[in-house]
């Protein structure tokens, strides 16, 4: 048993694919009984770096084999590994997680006992708003921020309550912010809209239905601040393309992107905006599309990133209204 006061450095993988349109996350059984990120401590003796130890974790838990990561954030705070941090042996240690977010193509299912892949609107289903304003932000999400903003002890604490209930969700006609996930998550927590914060104060109480499933320890948190990292990534950086097969119909990277904002996008708009960029080029290789034309395979132009600053995709939003 690790004693108290000990300090462990662990690593967790965020580790993201979309399968036609749908965003998928690899997940790994968890002795909690929720859905968990690869995780495993940072052994300084055989690892040498932080990225061979997550390579190896991931490789051993979930039977998949990493290609395009970068470095997410570091999560600390006091008793974040409660209760997981029991069933992985680490005691009473303070557990500082390096959090990994990882991009693949692969959506295979990895051998038996291995990861499984799972849409992240399952953990979030507030956050997709490609069919519109998802039902549950009018059904129990506002009502249940409005009354919170309400019991607050003076004016002043209730109108700022109000303004971040407000800002995160885009109530009372601000604009909803799709880049907010962590923040509508911590609003959450912070409300007791989801289970992980009624299991670490100790409440048996169902939360709501439709407040998307829970995950092991903090994991839920940590994947909130994947998705607002990349969803302002793909804006800056191609990293689309990370995601994307070799070859690809237009159609099909519209879709992916749309699936990592949440939103539908403007379909001519995008399309300028991608001829602009000089990221694809044509192949001359079509793809017989069922029920409709042949489309034609473009390519990701990765020289494009050798030929000056590069930026992201524009996101054009589609006028839902």
């Amino acid at each position: 048993m690790i004693g108290s006061g000990a300090l462990i450095v662990g690593l967790n993988a965020v580790i993201v694919a979309v399968d036609e349109d749908a965003p998928q996350l690899l997940v790994v059984p968890s002795g909690e009984g929720a859905p968990a990120l690869p995780f495993g401590p940072f052994d300084p003796k055989t690892h040498r770096t932080f990225e061979i130890g997550l390579r190896e974790w991931v490789s051993e838990q979930a039977q998949f084999q990493l290609g395009y990561v970068e470095q997410l954030y570091t999560f600390g705070d006091m008793g974040r590994e409660s209760p997981l941090a029991e069933l992985t042996g680490t005691g009473g240690a303070r557990v500082i997680s390096i959090g990994y977010l990882a991009l693949t193509p692969d959506t295979s299912n990895p051998p038996e006992g291995g990861g499984v892949w799972r849409d992240w609107y399952r953990f979030f289903p507030w956050e997709d708003w490609r069919g519109g304003e998802p039902a549950v932000i009018a059904a129990v999400i506002a009502p249940a921020l409005r009354r919170w903003a309400d019991e607050a002890g003076s004016p002043g604490k209730r109108e700022a309550r109000r303004d971040r209930l407000r800002i995160a969700f885009g109530l009372d006609g601000m604009t909803w912010n799709e880049e907010r996930v962590l923040d509508r998550y911590e609003l959450l927590y912070e409300v007791g809209l989801v289970t992980e914060a009624r299991r670490d104060r100790g409440d048996r109480e169902a939360v709501p239905a439709g407040m998307g499933e829970a995950m092991a320890s903090d994991h839920r948190r940590i994947l909130a601040t994947a998705i607002s990292r990349l969803r302002a990534k793909v804006k800056y950086r191609p990293v689309v393309f990370e995601i994307m097969p070799e070859r690809f119909t237009l159609s099909h990277l519209q879709r992916v992107t749309e699936a990592i904002v949440g939103y539908p996008l403007h379909k001519q708009n995008f399309r300028r905006a991608l001829d602009r960029s000089g990221f694809v080029e044509g192949t001359g290789r079509m793809e017989a599309a069922t029920g409709g034309r042949p489309a034609e395979l473009f390519r990701f132009r990765r020289e494009a990133l050798r030929e000056g600053p590069a930026s992201g995709l524009a996101t054009p939003r589609l006028n839902q209204g």
